[in-house]
């Protein structure tokens, strides 16, 4: 869930025929989440022309479970890939 919105917060920051990919991400696990609903909060750290970094929290209400943050890479398709 956490890679997955820091992904998808990242999208609106790139520009027309760029995409990005998960170059690594550190998760750490606060608490075991049973029930309730999982609300994902993606911030932005850095943002450079290649790579950028981010940091989700999950919460359960106003309970903090898990944190992450990770670097992601932007970049062109080759036209070969389509």
């Amino acid at each position: 869930m956490a890679d997955t919105g820091m992904g998808t917060a990242l999208y609106p920051t790139l520009e027309a025929g760029e995409i990005c990919a998960t170059i690594e991400i550190k998760m750490n696990y606060f608490k075991p989440v049973f029930e309730g609903k999982v609300v994902c909060k993606t911030t932005l750290l850095n943002r450079g022309r290649t790579v950028a970094n981010r940091e989700s929290r999950l919460y359960v209400g106003d309970v903090l479970v898990g944190h992450a943050n990770g670097n992601y890479a932007i970049f062109r398709r080759s036209r070969a890939e389509g």
